[in-house]
């Protein structure tokens, strides 16, 4: 019997078409879906980069030399705090705060808008004199009065008077800058059961905010605390409205030239 003879199989050698035209589909989908992404969620995008910037700044991870990545641009990404870490205090624009204060009169420049700022915000505390804003050598100082803010012989605050100083915070909170709280009083002598003279009265205020300040507020590295007593008076001491100015704790933000003073 004779054998059926074998056809050679036929190979086909455009089998690659298939494995590439779906891959070219993939890829046209992948595209899509990246566009799609990018115009949908492109104001989220910079919002959550934003924050993390914001955090990285705070944390002293961003060095005071170093680049800042831009975040906004004809897109219409927020530069403002308030829109991204839904800060309700404070409308300090957040391009401004993060710009590196390497560049001469930069530190100076930001510290004035910020003057501006609280200046708005603290009106109502400006016009009673429970609060002053003044500026020198060594940066930007608020002076917060006792009578707006400690009851007499007293480091504690009550809850209104909290509430201001979290507005300030919340300014003050961006910035790159040092803060130094200081606590002052009169040269009445006190001697109380807790506090034995002006010395421990002025720290305890002082060192008081400072720790209202540490809540989540303000990194801990960019703070320090001092009483100074009565040994620093802004006014004269012979009278009573002259006593009740040196009754104050000072928030100094440091400017240029007292930073580099700092300790290391």
């Amino acid at each position: 019997m004779a054998r059926k003879k074998k056809h050679p199989e036929h190979v086909n050698h455009e089998r690659w078409l298939v494995s590439y035209a779906d891959f070219i589909t993939l890829l046209f989908a992948f595209f899509v879906v990246m566009f799609a992404a990018s115009n949908s969620d492109q104001k989220k995008a910079g919002q959550v980069a934003q924050a993390v910037q914001t955090a990285f700044h705070d944390l002293a991870v961003f060095t005071p030399a170093g680049k800042v990545v831009p975040l906004y641009d004809q897109g219409g990404v927020p530069s403002n705090s308030q829109n991204v870490l839904g800060n309700a205090h404070s409308a300090f624009d957040k391009a401004q705060i993060v710009t590196p204060a390497g560049k001469p009169g930069e530190a100076g420049k930001i510290l004035r808008e910020v003057k501006n700022q609280l200046q708005v915000m603290l009106k109502d505390e400006l016009a009673k004199n429970t609060v002053r804003i003044t500026e020198d050598a060594r940066g930007l100082t608020v002076s917060l009065a006792e009578a707006g803010f400690f009851g007499p012989g007293s480091a504690v605050m009550d809850p209104a008077a909290l509430a201001v100083v979290e507005r300030i915070a919340a300014t003050l909170q961006p910035l790159p800058y040092n803060l130094r709280i200081e606590g002052h009083t009169d040269n009445i002598p006190i001697h109380t059961a807790r506090f034995a003279s002006n010395w421990e009265l002025s720290t305890a205020r002082s060192t008081y905010i400072l720790q209202y300040l540490l809540n989540g507020k303000v990194p801990p590295q960019r703070m320090s605390a001092v009483g100074y007593g009565e040994y620093r008076p802004v006014a004269s001491n012979d009278n009573a409205e002259g006593r009740a100015t040196n009754r104050r704790v000072d928030v100094v933000i440091l400017g240029e030239s007292a930073q580099k003073l700092e300790p290391k």
